[in-house]
């Protein structure tokens, strides 16, 4: 675990506009396998903003606002979650705040139900 939150932070750090999609995509693809299992409360809402996020870096060109608005999503659903992660709450708050400030405040958006309902990882198997 402590793998994924410094490669994901490294990545929000150098910029995510120096990452590639296709590397955030890997690194989303490992935060999914790990929230798959997790029974907390908010953790499936983040999995799905997870798969939109993918889904939106795997195409040809992402849109850039969608992005922004999943990433400041994803921060602020991380950080609630933060106090009920055993040993790694520091961890993730951090993480939840960086994506906060790597991303734009939207409005509501659709939920994307055609990432939601076939994940990459489920597809491999």
């Amino acid at each position: 675990m402590a793998v994924k939150f410094a490669a994901t932070l490294n990545a929000i750090n150098r910029g995510l506009d120096e990452t590639k999609p296709a590397k955030g995509a890997d690194l989303i693809e490992d935060w999914e396998a790990a929230l798959a299992d997790l029974d907390v409360t908010g953790a499936k809402g983040i999995l799905r903003d997870l798969q939109s996020l993918r889904k939106q870096l795997e195409k040809g060109e992402p849109d850039a606002d969608r992005v922004h608005a999943l990433l400041h999503r994803l921060g602020e659903a991380t950080v609630k979650i933060a106090d009920r992660a055993d040993k790694n709450g520091d961890k993730v708050k951090s993480l939840g705040e960086a994506l906060v400030e790597a991303g734009d405040e939207q409005g509501d958006e659709e939920e994307d139900t055609s990432a939601a309902a076939e994940p990459k990882r489920a597809r491999k198997k």
